[in-house]
């Protein structure tokens, strides 16, 4: 049987935080579970199973298919160990390779090093067989091979991802500090949120959660949005199952939505932003923008989702000038969200205090380097708009 039949291990690698609703995702979408790591989760699956993996998977980055497993005690022996590998099978020689890994080995002391070798040891393979060499450099738009190494334990893996998922494609104008579309789509799967209900998400920025959870509502796969993918770039990629895929995951949209996406921003540049995005993402009909102040003009239709994530501020002084904004979301919950579960994605938990709520559920991600969480507020109708509820552990 061809390698790219068979059943392998594949590793879907997330942001820290990320992974329980990676599983969940992997569930939903018929894939085993073998294991769940802080920064992935593994599965198993043929070739084409990893071009449904890129299509569908929301919160995943990479989709990696597992190679071999081998240990290596020294940089020659993973030489050795690499060139082994049948890679004229997998890699054309008139292609173009692109080294990626995640090195934590006392054999050696630098990452960049065990990059070079294991390129080496491919291209000298490819050149021993074919009498041709790929061409190799930093660019993930072609095909890309991933090396793990920690300790004296080694596996390569081609990363049929290409360039992270998380780069969908339709983000064109991110403006400051954007989230990253797989962070996104992994709060709004954290809200519940099944187009049960109006989706509010104030201080949109550049419209990034918004347009996630109108993919969501919609049931359209991110991977339609990419017209790239390092599986294209392989030997066993078949184009004609692909694009039957694409077909099938295109018929599975929705053409509507039961209720309201609401995108606000008090900034007009944002807003624009953000309704390019939609566009480009294909969801702008489904989106209703707003310029307005959140606390003062926003006046939600009944039930739903409110989400937002203002700035954090990481320096003294600009944490003093937010400590309002975050009462404001406070204020405004109160006011005027009753029969909402509202949520406030942020990275500076003290300035959570100024809100002045009892959160419901408090759930850790990571942006990058911060330390982040999304914290849930219940809020109820009736005399007492809010009721009290016991702070989750943190």
């Amino acid at each position: 049987m061809s390698f790219f039949k068979e059943k392998n291990k594949i590793l879907v690698t997330c942001s820290k935080g990320v992974a329980p609703f990676l599983k969940t995702e992997l569930e939903h979408l018929g894939y085993p579970i073998r294991e769940e790591k802080s920064l992935g989760v593994f599965t198993e699956g043929d070739f084409a199973d990893c071009y449904n993996l890129n299509l569908q998977l929301r919160t995943g980055l990479r989709v990696l298919y597992l190679v071999k497993e081998f240990r290596a005690r020294s940089v020659d022996e993973l030489y050795k160990k690499l060139f082994a590998i049948r890679w004229e099978d997998f890699l054309y020689s008139d292609g173009y390779l692109s080294v990626t890994s995640a090195v934590l080995t006392d054999a050696i002391n630098n990452t960049q090093f065990a990059n070079l070798k294991c390129k080496d040891a491919i291209v000298d393979r490819m050149t021993q067989k074919t009498g041709r060499r790929p061409d190799s450099g930093p660019d993930r738009n072609k095909a890309v091979v991933f090396l793990y190494w920690k300790d004296d334990e080694a596996a390569i893996y081609l990363d049929t991802s290409g360039e992270p998922l998380s780069k969908r494609g339709y983000r064109k104008i991110p403006l400051k500090a954007p989230m990253q579309e797989a962070l996104a789509a992994a709060v709004v799967l954290a809200t519940n949120w099944k187009d049960d209900g109006q989706f509010i998400n104030p201080m949109c920025g550049s419209g990034t959660i918004a347009i996630e959870a109108a993919l969501s509502g919609l049931n359209m796969a991110p991977g339609l949005l990419r017209n790239n993918f390092g599986f294209m770039h392989l030997q066993g990629y078949e184009r004609e199952e692909y694009q039957t895929l694409r077909k099938t995951l295109r018929d599975r949209r929705k053409s509507s939505l039961s209720h309201r996406i609401i995108a606000t921003d008090w900034d007009a540049q944002a807003v624009a932003a953000a309704r390019k995005n939609a566009r480009t993402a294909g969801v702008e009909q489904f989106l209703e923008f707003q310029v307005c102040d959140f606390s003062e003009n926003l006046v939600p239709p009944d039930g739903g989702v409110i989400v937002l994530n203002p700035p954090y501020g990481m320096r003294m002084s600009q944490v003093r000038a937010l400590e309002e904004q975050y009462k404001e979301i406070g204020d405004f919950f109160k006011q005027k969200c009753s029969g909402y579960r509202g949520f406030i994605f942020t990275g500076n938990l003290p300035l959570l205090k100024k809100v002045g709520l009892k959160s419901k559920r408090r759930l850790l991600f990571f942006t990058g380097k911060i330390e982040a969480r999304l914290v849930e507020y219940e809020l109820y109708t009736g005399s007492r708009k809010i009721r009290a509820v016991e702070k989750a552990p943190e």
